[in-house]
């Protein structure tokens, strides 16, 4: 029988909360792959950042006005491309959630924008027309937001809830997404590609909590403390790791922080399941009191 293999080089050591042959699974089990998804902003989006080298190039062969202008119009483009891989993210962010707000900033829309204006202005400075530049740059807008398309212009939300109610749990979440970005932002710090893996597989864990709230808001009552004070104190908390383990790199500082990773884990996904279960008693709750209704009216 294939017995597979672990060891304190493996990413599937039991520290790291993998499951050995026999024993009962836990809540870190799971591929680390499964909520992970292909991000939009890739190779068409770091395309952009290249656009403007010949107008770069062109800047330092040119007049003093010229290639102020030149550099203004790279500026242009390189901030389009910025804004607009911005966008994507935020675009990723919104999708990614059951309930959300629409992106404050129309960031790909604006980036759009600025692409064609550096378009425009360049066909200026190489001599073009007014009226061909201004094609180009439209040209580019058109084909910029036909190639990354529009922001979202709407709110998100569950139907039949208020509005009082999806704006509570839209705050919440983002409180609670802001806490992970802050423990990761912290965890690399400590340049451990396990502990990473690590706090990656939490942050899977409790999206998923997010997720059940957002699919129904009652439930944010009884997830208020894991979306707040449990995740704050888990950024507090890898970030006053990293400032000890950065010093003398303590495996006992090490494995204190793994056991508490393994029990925001289990805490969180008991949490996630427990939510379900209310929800699904909720579920059987109606159906039999629709039934009995019918039956009522059927006599």
């Amino acid at each position: 029988m294939a017995q597979r293999f672990g060891g304190k080089f493996s990413l599937d050591d039991t520290k790291s909360g993998s499951t050995q042959s026999g024993s009962t699974p836990t809540a870190t089990s799971n591929n680390p792959f499964d909520a992970k998804r292909r991000t939009k902003a890739g190779f068409k989006s770091n395309l952009l950042f290249l656009l403007p080298i010949p107008f770069v190039w062109n800047a330092f062969q040119s007049s003093p006005a010229a290639l102020i202008l030149f550099l203004v119009a790279a500026a242009l483009m390189l901030l389009g491309a910025w804004l607009t891989r911005e966008g994507l993210f935020a675009q990723e962010a919104y999708e990614a959630r059951s309930i959300a707000r629409r992106p404050a900033l129309p960031r790909k829309i604006i980036g759009g924008i600025l692409v064609g204006m550096g378009l425009g202005l360049g066909a200026l400075l190489a001599g073009q027309g007014t009226l061909i530049a201004t094609a180009l740059a439209s040209i580019g807008a058109f084909l910029h937001l036909g190639a990354f398309g529009f922001d979202p212009l709407s709110d998100k939300g569950a139907e039949g809830i208020d509005s009082f109610q999806t704006d509570r749990v839209a705050k919440a979440i983002d409180t609670a997404e802001a806490h992970l970005a802050g423990m990761h932002d912290a965890i690399l710090r400590a340049r451990d590609r396990q502990l990473e893996s690590r706090v990656d597989h939490f942050s899977d864990i409790a999206r998923a909590l997010f997720r059940t709230v957002e699919d129904d808001p009652r439930d944010l009552t009884a997830a208020r403390k894991f979306l707040g004070v449990y995740l704050q104190g888990a950024r507090d908390a890898t970030v006053k790791f990293v400032d000890l383990y950065a010093r003398n790199r303590d495996p006992k500082i090490r494995a204190d922080y793994e056991a508490l990773l393994t029990d925001l884990e289990t805490n969180f996904a008991s949490r996630t399941t427990a939510l379900l279960s209310d929800n699904h008693s909720d579920l059987n709750v109606e159906i039999e009191v629709l039934r009995e209704r019918l039956a009522f009216e059927n006599r």
